[in-house]
């Protein structure tokens, strides 16, 4: 058995696109437009695990999506996770769970589905402005 992808439903393609690969660094390695079903399907990759993928599906005709709470998170590791959080900061993500271990943090895609960040490796030395802000919204 190998493991092959997570599916997403999204309700703005380009959105999406951006938030994973412009602010996450996936990068987009396939994608099929479904004219009969009227959907169209992205699938993205790190560079490092490319065969661990997450596809987003993109249905044509609008539709409201609502998170199951049965479906958790996706979950990335970074090299600097104090670093990648600033440049989501800077980027107008908001960071819902800081890294104040120097470990662990979380955000949301556009389509509130929840995505941990992890550092690679040992934690990072705790460090403000970090350390001390608080948690915001749901993660």
């Amino acid at each position: 058995m190998k493991y092959l992808h997570t599916m997403v439903r999204v309700s703005n393609l380009d959105e999406s696109i951006d938030f994973y690969c412009t602010h996450l660094g996936l990068r987009e390695i396939a994608r099929f437009d479904n004219e009969a079903g009227r959907f169209t399907l992205a699938f993205l990759a790190a560079e490092e695990s490319p065969d661990a993928q997450v596809e987003l599906t993109y249905n044509w005709d609008p539709e409201a999506y609502d998170v199951g709470r049965s479906f958790g998170h996706l979950a990335f590791e970074v090299e600097d996770i104090y670093a990648t959080c600033q440049r989501l900061l800077d980027a107008g993500i908001p960071i819902l769970r800081p890294p104040r271990d120097g470990r662990m943090a979380f955000i949301r895609s556009p389509d509130q589905i929840s995505v941990e960040l992890l550092q690679r490796g040992t934690p990072l030395q705790s460090e403000e402005p970090w350390a001390s802000m608080p948690n915001t919204g749901e993660w």
